[in-house]
């Protein structure tokens, strides 16, 4: 079983959402934000606590909440 070691989640902050370890940064958001930022160094300028580790946890967080179900794009 993956270890999201980087990622908590607290039922009195952000109401339960998943977020980056010691910040009120949801995963959500942190995804959001890799998206707009794909460049690395400009992502860090920015956000200089949202490091790489933090990304690909958040990735992962995200793809294990996906289904794994085939479906027809429009």
């Amino acid at each position: 079983m993956q270890r999201f070691d980087r990622i908590t989640v607290n039922p009195a902050q952000m109401n339960g959402q998943p977020c980056i370890r010691g910040t009120r940064l949801t995963v959500r958001r942190a995804l959001g934000i890799a998206a707009l930022y794909p460049d690395r160094t400009e992502r860090l300028s920015e956000f200089p606590l949202l490091e790489d580790e933090y990304i690909r946890q958040a990735l992962h967080l995200a793809a294990c909440h996906l289904p794994d179900a085939v479906a027809e794009l429009a």
